[in-house]
């Protein structure tokens, strides 16, 4: 059945359907850019608040560095 409608362009998309296509990518790009930012400031939110001796004093504590490193690293930046 064909009905003759001037926003169709025959193949069913029409100027409504691209105009619908276009806010649907803008609203999934705008969804990745979001998540993007929340995650991004989610892992590095809580070292640019600490001190650099902060962060060797956590880092000597989980065993990344050892003792003669963080006196070091501690000596170094006082």
């Amino acid at each position: 059945m064909y009905y003759d409608n001037p926003m169709m362009d025959g193949n069913g998309w029409g100027l409504g359907g691209l105009a619908l296509m276009i806010v649907w990518f803008v609203l999934i790009c705008g969804m990745i850019f979001l998540a993007a930012r929340l995650f991004s400031a989610h892992r590095h939110g809580s070292s640019d608040q600490l001190s650099p001796l902060d962060i060797a004093k956590e880092r000597y504590a989980k065993g990344e560095i050892k003792k003669d490193e963080f006196d070091q690293i501690k000596a170094t930046l006082s």
